[in-house]
């Protein structure tokens, strides 16, 4: 009885932190009527969504327009104007707010043919209702999202009609209103561009998706499997973390929402273990953050990411993985090496659960997961292999009483999942903004030419700077809306320089994830700390050593993009792989201190030099590192057998 009440209150915990960290989550509590009315609005915005899937979309901007009037409209009724106000009763503010949101986007379905024919030509009206749209969106994404994405937003607006005052490279002859207007909220260029389309097909089934998982019971699976696979192990508890975060970022949306899912139950247990409280939220911060990384879904930013770069869906997924596996690879073995350290063992065997117990019992919750990769390998579109998933996760969760789920739990999947993509289609809608000025102004070159010019056109220096422009955007920006920003600003840099157009975006896209892990801001870390009751900046410092991989890898792909399956051999890749991963061990132990035995600060360096040279792709690297790293075993399993440890 006292295990629950204490499972029941670390849950309770993890959701008031979610609310404090995860905007999206803290959302209107009503009762009565206005949970009817937001319950219907939501499932009808989900039945169109299927509808226009099974049957086919609408045309573009009809299909964007219908789903951003149904995000803003929730957006307004879930997110009160202020914080303050009550979460129980509906502002008049907010209701009429919810109206607007509904109906400006509705004037482009009514007047599509008369907007159609008069082929971009704007006249007062359409002016007035497109300056509403564009300023409900940036409302929303204030509610929403959160204050750096309307920063960013409104510093591009600013630029817009700032052009003639700007110096050097930077200026433009500054545009009309009409002329910006017409472009954002009556093109497919700006606020209903490629991001918005791919919300409003792709992402939406996909979180639909993940909802009707949540619901079957997938994520306590995930966990209870990590636990049988490494529980028992040194540091098991940690390594659950890693495992289970890695599993729930394959269909998860938010490093924040990841870590109040999967550490209200691996925090605890790391605590009690004997992990301190920085650690222990760290190695949660650093593994949910890795879920974002994590194909096949990677936080919905890889169907952005095969329409920006123009390659099909599964080859971002493809070239996704070994990165992945090289940055959990890390993760591991910081957890591992911090264990053996510390001399932390593992939770005794008989305390576990049984693996086959658990497979026998709710195995099959995991088929549609199986079943929808294999479909998007075999060649289906994603929105085929999301309906069939979706079908398929309800279908499954009946064979078996203790897993079943009702018609009342598929309705609130229904709910569920058209608010949990109020985040991504309002950040969406808010990044084309950012799109259209880039468009318009063609500011995008301008900033890839300042960062060429401060590096000296040479590619190493352009990747940092591209790499601290990423950091600094992704701060506090939901994953989506981080990768629409970062590949629309930092990414041109690289491919002015002949970077590969995937390997320049998966670049940005690392290191703008990053940042959930990146003090000062470090959500992710921020948000562990809460669960933990560690200090949140040193949360931050440990959940960046753990995250080193991916501080390092992404330059390793830019100079060698066969690690992106980019023109990559077998016998090249295996090489490429094995050597990363011993790398990853060099750098980890020296990160953590320990590899055969507690290092030296000259080890340190040793360790932490070899594995980068391991990593770095190429037999030049590869075989000094390997000799610099059999070094620094040699010398730490000696001291050990001279100190009478082996």
């Amino acid at each position: 009885m006292a295990l629950d009440k204490n499972t029941a209150s670390d849950e309770a915990l993890a959701q008031d932190v979610l609310k404090k960290y995860d905007r999206e989550s803290d959302t209107m509590e009503y009762k009565g009527f206005m949970a009817k009315l937001v319950s219907a609005i939501a499932i009808t915005f989900s039945i169109f969504q299927l509808y226009t899937a099974f049957f086919g979309v609408l045309d573009a901007q009809l299909q964007r327009a219908v789903h951003l009037g149904f995000a803003l409209a929730l957006s307004y009724l879930l997110y009160p104007t202020c914080k303050s106000w009550s979460r129980h009763k509906l502002h008049p503010l907010d209701a009429i707010l919810a109206v607007l949101g509904a109906a400006s986007p509705a004037y482009i379905v009514i007047m599509y043919r008369e907007l159609a024919f008069r082929a971009g030509i704007i006249n007062s009206v359409d002016l007035v209702i497109g300056v509403l749209g564009v300023l409900l969106v940036i409302e929303a994404t204030r509610r929403v999202v959160g204050l750096p994405m309307v920063i960013v937003v409104l510093a591009f607006l600013t630029y817009a009609f700032a052009g003639p005052y700007m110096p050097g490279v930077l200026s433009h002859r500054g545009l009309t209103p009409n002329q910006l207007i017409g472009h954002l909220y009556f093109t497919t260029e700006g606020i209903f561009g490629i991001p918005l389309g791919v919300s409003s097909t792709f992402i939406f089934l996909f979180i639909l998706f993940g909802a009707y998982l949540e619901c079957t019971g997938l994520g306590k699976f995930f966990i209870d499997i990590a636990n049988a696979i490494a529980g028992w192990a040194s540091g098991g508890p940690a390594k659950v973390a890693v495992i289970s975060s890695a599993f729930m970022g394959t269909v998860s949306g938010s490093s924040v929402a990841n870590v109040a899912g999967t550490g209200s139950f691996t925090i605890p247990m790391m605590k009690k273990l004997g992990y301190r409280k920085e650690f222990a939220g760290a190695v949660e911060a650093a593994s949910s953050t890795g879920g974002q990384l994590m194909p096949p879904v990677m936080g919905a930013a890889a169907f952005l990411m095969a329409e920006f770069v123009g390659v099909p869906y599964i080859e971002v997924v493809e070239a996704a993985i070994i990165p992945a596996v090289l940055y959990f690879a890390g993760v591991w073995l910081g957890v591992h090496l911090e264990a053996k350290r510390t001399n932390l063992k593992g939770i005794p065997r008989d305390q576990l659960p049984k693996a086959w117990v658990i497979f026998k019992e709710r195995g099959h919750l995991a088929i549609p997961l199986i079943v929808i990769v294999y479909l998007l390998v075999t060649g289906y579109t994603p929105m085929r292999a999301a309906l069939v998933a979706i079908v398929l996760s309800i279908a499954v969760s009946c064979l078996r009483k203790n897993t079943r789920i009702s018609v009342k739990d598929v309705v609130k999947g229904l709910e569920s999942g058209a608010k949990g993509v109020l985040g991504v289609a309002i950040a969406c809608a808010s990044a084309g903004i950012i799109i259209g000025v880039v468009t318009k102004t063609g500011v995008g070159l301008k900033l890839a030419s300042g960062l060429l010019a401060l590096s000296g056109g040479y590619l190493l220096p352009t990747m940092f700077f591209t790499m601290i422009t990423s950091l600094v955007l992704g701060m506090g920006v939901p994953t989506t809306a981080n990768y629409v920003i970062t590949s629309t600003i930092a990414a041109p840099a690289l491919l002015q320089l002949g970077v590969p157009t995937l390997a320049a975006h998966m670049f940005v896209f690392y290191f703008g994830i990053i940042a959930d892990v990146t003090p000062p801001v470090a959500l992710a870390a921020y948000a562990a700390s809460g669960i933990s009751g560690g200090k949140p900046l040193l949360t931050g410092v440990n959940a960046s050593k753990l995250a080193i991989a991916a501080f390092i890898i992404p330059y390793v792909f830019v100079m060698s993009p066969e690690l992106l399956m980019i023109n990559a051999t077998a016998g090249g890749l295996l090489m490429a792989v094995v050597t990363a991963i011993l790398g990853m061990v060099g750098v980890s132990s020296s990160l953590i201190g320990y590899l055969a035995d507690k290092s030296t600060m000259l080890e340190r360096v040793m360790q932490f030099v070899s594995g980068i040279l391991m990593i770095i792709p190429g037999a030049l690297t590869d075989i000094p590192g390997f000799i610099l790293f059999l070094i620094v075993v040699f010398l730490q399993t000696r001291r050990r057998k001279q100190q009478g440890q082996i």
